[in-house]
């Protein structure tokens, strides 16, 4: 029973981390308007925790940890999406590996190959989850190394 309130409590965490790493680099935490496309998302801007519509037919909303629109946008002119994870143990985390990747999937088919969805990692995540992820076409920066998030060309 602790473990959906320890994993909500890391997240939250995790996502204040993010937003003061991000501020501290000059960029504005600013909700992306529902109602806006995607890739008119604000240069310099983050948002927290926002829905991802995707599909044509059948409309589902994705959601999504972070996104950042870095100040120089890509010539996808797609933000950066991030997912905080957690994990206590190795178990919990390749019972839900399969989420992500169904993420990561309808992002594609929805905006293409230029798609970045990175996994903001704190815990134990194993070789065999890192490698599931990997091939899905994810990438990974661990928290203790948010630095890092620079190499995404913040």
């Amino acid at each position: 029973m602790s473990d959906p309130i320890i994993r909500n409590a890391q997240e939250k965490r995790q996502l204040e981390v993010i937003s003061g790493f991000l501020l501290n680099l000059g960029y504005n935490l600013k909700a992306h308007p529902p109602s806006k496309p995607l890739i008119e998302m604000e240069p310099g801007t983050f948002a927290i925790r926002m829905n991802v519509t995707v599909g044509d037919v059948n409309k589902v909303k994705i959601p999504i940890d972070v996104a950042i629109q870095p100040k120089k946008p890509r010539r996808s002119k797609l933000p950066i999406l991030i997912e905080a994870k957690s994990a206590g143990d190795f178990t919990n985390v390749n019972k839900r590996r399969k989420e992500e990747a169904k993420k990561m999937s309808q992002l594609r088919m929805q905006f293409g190959k230029d798609v970045e969805y990175i996994l903001f990692l704190c815990g134990y995540f194993n070789a065999g989850y890192l490698g599931y992820e990997a091939a899905e076409g994810m990438d990974w920066i661990w928290e203790q190394r948010i630095e890092d998030m620079k190499q995404l060309g913040l």
